[in-house]
């Protein structure tokens, strides 16, 4: 039998944030912000980035890879398109990725904000398809703990 040609894979990372839901909410929803936490990396430039916050509104960035990234100069896109909105409590963003062109995944991400005695748990939920040549679950969920590590620093910023 052969290998399937997607895979599907789903990981939860949770984070507690030591701010309230609204602050949190704040930073997935104010473009300014969240293209600093979301957006900006030391590994990429951002070529543009834009965030149009409303269910049916979209999301889409793109980025060309740095010289000491495993792409070099590559062209990565991420168009996106917000399926639900409930402030301070969540959010659902279903998009998909692609690289030099080539669309590699599609995923569902959700935020779900939950106040705690410590302030905001933030339960955030990956489900994805990768196509071939894809960069796999284990490196998406790796980005994503990053990623969840820079929102943790704009908030406390």
């Amino acid at each position: 039998m052969s290998e399937p040609v997607i895979v599907h894979n789903t990981f939860v990372i949770t984070r507690t944030y030591p701010k309230s839901p609204e602050q949190v909410f704040a930073a997935l929803s104010d473009p300014a912000k969240k293209r600093r936490w979301y957006g900006e990396s030391k590994s990429h430039e951002t070529v543009s980035y834009e965030l149009d916050f409303r269910i049916g509104g979209a999301e889409r960035a793109s980025y060309r890879f740095g010289p000491n990234s495993p792409f070099p100069g590559a062209a990565l896109t991420n168009d996106g398109s917000h399926l639900e909105i409930v402030p301070n409590q969540r959010v659902v963003i279903a998009s998909t990725m692609a690289m030099a062109g080539r669309r590699f995944s599609a995923s569902l991400v959700t935020f779900e904000l939950v106040a705690s005695g410590k302030g905001t748990e933030l339960i955030f939920t990956h489900q994805g398809a990768f196509f071939e040549h894809a960069d796999g679950p284990a490196m998406r969920e790796q980005g994503w703990r990053l990623l969840l590590d820079a929102l943790g620093a704009e908030l406390a910023a």
